[in-house]
This record gives structure tokens, C-alpha cells and sequence, in this order.
């Protein structure tokens, strides 16, 4: 489902990532550990169109893709949460939600909705239910009509994954997810992204959330891959147990 070939990233003399390539399954849920400074967030960047590599390619279905911006990739089902969660403060969560849904259109735009168009409506119930149905599944349904700057950090991240799944993606990038969670949410949160057909990549500095999650992991370590297999695997490793996991 996505393939990294030979990705190299520099910002001036700065190599931020340097011949990176791996491959992940579809379905598969890989995670991304490495030291701060090792080019994770750099590399989700790449992924998602947000920035072009110096060199290297990225493929999604073996289609390339490298050239293409993040509106183009999200068209291909890529979605992707930040480390920082980005949400509409002033609409609320549910709106939140129903904005990943409305980019399809097929409601009959302006025109339908002056004149109340019956598919409009039905469409917009449509919605509507999905994002509700969403919301529920993430533990934040009773908040659908609060607006989101009013939410703590660990329910804003919820509402920042309930609007990135709203939409059924192939591919889910999720990049420190469980930062600014408690137990329980952080438990929900593996949830959900277990129960998921897309294929996940995500990068965190839980280890233990890491090797729960993940049938894979790929470790970085000053923009390089040093190590890549199972958790099992990367927990015995001793370049990984010098560089990160100590």
C-alpha cells in the first residue's frame, strides 16, 4: 500500500532523512520510533504530499505519487492526525466531522440547497449519521454539539481521529496519537485504529503503545532506518536499545 524508495530529505546542509525505504502491506499497521531529531514527523510529511523529498520516490498502490500535493493524496484515501492537534475551534465537534465527508458533494451544491432538494436531505442525514455513528465509536458522542476549542487536549486529539476515519481511508497516518491522552483514552484510541481496515502508519513515543498496536515497526535514527521487524525483534536489538530504547 505504501512504498518508500531511497527518500532522502535536506534542509541546507541538514540531512533530515537520508535513503529511507521500506514498504508497508495493506492493512498492516506499522509504527515509526526513533529519537527525537531521527526524521519521523519529516518522513510523515513526505507521505502525506506536504513536502517533496531531494530525492527518492513514494508510491501508494505502486502508483507514484511523489510529485503529487496532500489534496491529491487525500483523494486517494490518505488521511493523517498531527502531533499537535489540528481542529476548527469554532464549529463544533460534530461539524468537525461532517467537514470530511462533505468533499465528495453530490448533494446538487447551491441550487439544492435552496430548494431543499430530497436527495439533499437524504444525503445530509446520511452524513449526518455517519459522523454521529463515528463520534460514538470514539468516545466523544456526547460532545457533538460542544464547540472543539473548548476541549481538553486528549478529547480534541478524539475528535481529531474521528474526523480522519469519518471517511473510510485506505491509509491512516497518525503521528504521536496518544500524546496528551489518559489510560483509558489512550486504550479506546488503540481501539478504534485496531478495528480499522486501513492500512496505519504512525509514529510515537510510547513504546509500549508502539509494540501493542503494531505487527511492525520501523525505527529510525538521524534520518536513516536502522532497524525494521517485529516487535519482538526490535525490542532485542541492540543498535535500537543504544540509540532509543536504552
Amino acid at each position: 500500500m505504501i512504498g518508500i524508495e531511497d527518500v532522502s530529505v535536506r534542509f541546507g546542509g541538514v540531512h533530515a532523512l537520508s535513503g529511507v525505504s521500506f514498504t508497508v502491506a495493506e492493512g498492516q499497521t506499522c509504527g515509526v520510533i526513533g529519537p527525537n531529531g531521527a526524521g519521523k514527523t519529516t518522513l510523515f510529511d513526505v507521505v502525506t504530499g506536504l513536502r517533496r523529498p531531494t530525492s527518492g520516490a513514494v508510491r501508494l498502490r505502486g502508483e507514484d505519487v511523489t510529485s503529487t500535493g496532500a489534496v491529491q493524496r487525500s483523494r486517494l484515501g490518505v488521511r493523517r492526525t498531527f502531533q499537535r492537534p489540528q481542529v476548527f475551534g469554532r464549529l463544533t465537534v460534530l461539524d468537525n466531522v461532517l467537514a470530511a465527508v462533505e468533499w465528495r458533494g453530490g448533494g446538487g451544491g447551491l441550487a439544492a440547497d435552496l430548494v431543499g432538494r430530497r436527495a439533499r436531505r437524504r444525503l445530509e442525514g446520511e452524513r449526518r449519521d455517519r459522523a454521529a455513528e463515528v463520534l460514538e465509536r470514539c468516545g466523544i458522542g456526547a460532545l457533538a454539539s460542544d464547540y472543539a476549542a473548548d476541549l481538553p487536549i486528549g478529547q480534541r486529539r478524539m475528535v481529531e481521529l474521528a474526523r480522519a476515519i469519518a471517511d473510510d481511508p485506505s491509509v491512516l497516518l497518525l503521528d504521536e496519537p496518544t500524546s496528551g491522552l489518559d489510560a483509558d483514552q489512550a486504550a479506546l484510541f488503540a481501539t478504534v485504529i485496531g478495528a480499522l481496515e486501513a492500512t496505519v502508519l504512525l509514529v510515537e513515543h510510547d513504546v509500549g503503545f508502539v509494540m501493542a498496536a503494531c505487527e511492525r515497526i520501523v525505527v529510525l535514527d538521524l534520518g536513516t532506518v536502522i532497524a525494521d521487524g517485529d516487535p519482538a525483534g526490535i525490542r532485542a536489538d541492540a543498535a535500537v536499545r543504544a540509540a532509543y530504547l536504552g
